[in-house]
């Protein structure tokens, strides 16, 4: 058991799971403002392009049961719209990343040995 609890401390200490906790919390956070976004602005907007106040309202009837279609349609542009800000937002920290240089080529097997041939002319 003891054994046990020293593996889930190293497990639970080490970076990955500290910084998956942080973009957890920030993701819950980012969400909660790109729901505002889309509810108090995004959605408004087309409803008065579409001259609907609020889409949830949408609707239609098949036999008698309900289709909520507009709860949908705020779904989807709300994934879109989530989806579109973390890609600009991956595109951005891509671009500001340092790229380090690439390695140099490893050198052919004629380099190799030429270089050996050089090596033993020297210590002569």
């Amino acid at each position: 058991m003891k054994k046990f609890l020293q593996d889930f401390k190293a497990f639970a200490v080490k970076g990955n799971v500290l910084d998956l906790a942080v973009a957890v919390i920030i993701g819950g956070a980012f969400g909660a403002i790109v729901t505002s976004f889309v509810k108090d602005l995004v959605m408004p907007l087309i409803g008065a392009i579409f001259a609907v106040p609020d889409f949830t309202a949408l609707s239609f009837t098949v036999n008698g049961t309900p289709i909520m279609i507009g709860a949908f349609i705020q779904a989807v542009v709300n994934f879109l719209i989530v989806a579109f800000a973390i890609f600009v937002m991956i595109r951005l920290i891509e671009k500001f990343k340092k790229k380090e240089p690439a390695a140099p080529p490893a050198p052919t097997k004629e380099e190799l040995l030429l270089t050996e041939i050089r090596d033993l002319l020297k210590n002569k």
